[in-house]
């Protein structure tokens, strides 16, 4: 039995929020637009199930927001072919596709959002992607000991 993974996905919530998530149909959205290797790779290796902690960028204050849960695995990402798209790739081929994307769903949105400020501040968490200096991959692991004390954050 392959065990559950944990991911954090960001979003700017201009672009797409936890409320966006919440009004798409049946609360699911794919995950497209991701142009960095490393995030794609992430994506790559997702299976239906795993959890994701959402995470508004690029906000005041930036802060995971709430949960979601994968509920496809990877699949070529359309808007690399789309000439008329922001993420166009003109060497991205339909026959070997550059890039991809998964669907995730709205699980539940935290009461209060978990500002980075005290993330940083929480030494439990020092050795999260997150919070590494330079870290600005919009897709990354979590572990699961760090996925459990951001439960406990959350809860209160």
């Amino acid at each position: 039995m392959v065990s559950k993974k944990y991911w954090l996905m960001k979003s700017e919530p201009s672009t797409f929020s936890i409320n966006d998530l919440t009004r798409s149909p049946r609360q699911t959205t794919c995950w497209d637009g991701v142009r960095n290797y490393q995030a794609r790779n992430f994506m790559r290796t997702m299976m239906v199930g795993d959890q994701v902690l959402f995470y508004h960028s690029n906000a005041d204050p930036p802060a995971i927001v709430g949960i979601a849960e994968v509920v496809t695995t990877a699949y070529p990402d359309s808007t690399q072919f789309d000439k008329k798209d922001k993420h166009y790739d003109p060497d991205s081929k339909p026959f070997a596709p550059r890039w991809d994307m998964v669907d995730i769903k709205y699980v539940r949105a935290f009461p209060k959002p978990l500002a980075l400020d005290n993330l940083r501040r929480d030494s439990t968490l020092k050795s999260m992607v997150l919070l590494k200096k330079g870290s600005r991959l919009s897709v990354q692991p979590v572990t699961s000991e760090e996925w459990k004390h951001i439960l406990r954050l959350a809860e209160g």
